[in-house]
């Protein structure tokens, strides 16, 4: 019973993973809803499973904890006060909004939590990566299928509604589909380079790939060029230098083949030939927007980056409350920059995530990202001294999607999106999981007092 229980809310949780995606990316209220009913539902069987094997066990790794005090910073600015002469008081501009927002994250948390609670065996990791891969590269497929016979309507069957929109996939943002494609495409390179794939397998790891890489490439996405190529050249030395840490400890050598990077390049640059270059040679160059406006990076990006250190000029401590930044935007923009690129539509992202958490969480929240992201690299480096090859190529490969969304995070909002920033958490637990059970297996034995979780070998 209590297996069946298990199964079930790993299949759920790959649900959800596979459902935000689909649904837009979950931006609009009925996905987010329904996001929130299936993880309420697998809180449900997980809370049925620890009931009936009688003892409550969660894994919460390190780097749960910076999340864990975002989501109670966001409750903070969630309160409202109403004074005697009925003004509220909050650390919020629009506490609904910080309200909804802080709710997501709470969501999210707690898949971050079931993923590295759910996810320590051998056999799951593998049955993840394997997951991981064949949905990427299935992904992948159906959304060059439908760039190429696009008919105006996302599945072919609904239509085109937002303004300005630039689809590719089930994206309404083609910056968001090649960033999701960023978080998938590392870990099939990464297993192939370490060989933790078996021989015969490491075709297809190229092939998912390969496609993962072309179809963010053909959504003519710079941003998602760039953090590709970010994330190759990160795979490349992580993978080296792990390599030769492990020489200098006396360990088992775990093999780096650079082979299949030399293949993904070759692959991708023939298939980019196959298309044709001219498209994407004409996005890079490009210099004119679909008015006959010239592009300009102040008329792109540069003037919402500007009002925003506005924002957090103004709101340095705690910033305006997560969520609330469309409500503060046009307090604290001033009209000259609006009037001088002709803007008259409202704006509820920075184009930065960096920026738009300072602007909304001020220095407390930008205090807990780099808590974040230090413990995440500090769990990237342990986890690759594992000897076996699953568990370094998994972390080899889940760190370089990582690299890339943060790269990427300088030129878009894509950790905005609860689809994108739930399968970046579930990167980012896994790695750090691996790490704590990596520094299990490598105590002392009279220090080593549970079991181990993790199966090593292949």
């Amino acid at each position: 019973m209590k297996a069946r229980l298990e199964k079930a809310v790993i299949a759920g949780l790959l649900a959800a993973v596979v459902f935000t995606a689909l649904a837009h990316g979950a931006v609009e209220s009925w996905a987010v809803a329904i996001f929130e009913l299936i993880i309420v539902a697998l809180l449900l069987l997980w809370g049925a499973k620890m009931i009936t094997e009688g003892n409550i066990k969660i894994s919460i790794p390190n780097l749960a904890w910076p999340l864990i005090a975002l989501l109670i910073f966001g409750i903070l600015q969630s309160i409202s006060i109403t004074g005697d002469d009925g003004r509220r008081i909050s650390l919020s501009l629009d506490v609904e909004a910080t309200r909804a927002t802080t709710l997501v994250l709470f969501f999210l948390v707690v898949c971050f939590i079931m993923a590295a609670s759910l996810f320590q065996s051998r056999e799951r990791l593998n049955l993840l990566a394997n997951f991981l891969i064949i949905y990427g590269a299935a992904l992948a497929a159906f959304a060059l299928v439908q760039y190429f016979t696009w008919n105006g309507r996302f599945y072919w069957l609904r239509p085109l509604t937002a303004h300005n929109a630039t689809p590719f996939g089930p994206f309404v943002n083609r910056n968001h589909f090649a960033g999701y494609m960023e978080l998938l495409a590392p870990l099939p390179v990464a297993l192939a380079i370490t060989k933790a794939a078996r021989r015969d397998a490491r075709l297809f790891h190229l092939f998912a790939a390969v496609i993962m890489s072309l179809a963010a490439i053909v959504s003519l996405s710079r941003g998602g060029m760039i953090s590709l190529a970010s994330e190759l050249a990160f795979i490349t030395v992580l993978g080296r230098r792990g390599r030769e840490g492990n020489k200098k400890s006396n360990s088992r050598l775990i093999p780096f083949s650079p082979s299949p990077l030399l293949i993904l390049t070759l692959a991708v640059a023939a298939g980019i030939i196959w298309i044709g270059p001219g498209l994407i040679v004409d996005r890079l160059a490009q210099t004119n927007r679909s008015d006959g406006q010239v592009e300009t990076f102040y008329a792109s990006r540069g003037w919402i980056w500007r009002e925003t250190l506005s924002i957090i000029e103004a709101n340095p401590i705690s910033g305006v409350g997560l969520g609330a930044y469309e409500t503060a935007f046009p307090i604290y923009s001033g009209d000259d920059g609006m009037k001088a690129v002709g803007k008259s539509f409202a704006v509820d992202r920075a184009h930065n995530d960096y920026l738009q958490i300072l602007s909304e969480g001020g220095i407390i929240a930008g205090a807990i990202v780099l808590w974040f992201i230090l413990v995440f690299f500090r769990s990237v480096r342990q986890a690759m001294r594992s000897s076996d090859p699953l568990v370094r190529g998994f972390a080899l490969g889940g760190s370089g999607g990582i690299v890339g969304m943060l790269v990427h995070s300088l030129f878009d909002f894509n950790l905005q999106l609860p689809s994108n920033a739930l399968l970046f958490l579930l990167l980012a637990s896994i790695v750090s999981q691996l790490a704590a059970l990596e520094r299990e297996r490598a105590a002392p034995p009279e220090v080593n007092l549970s079991r181990p979780l993790l199966v090593t070998g292949v």
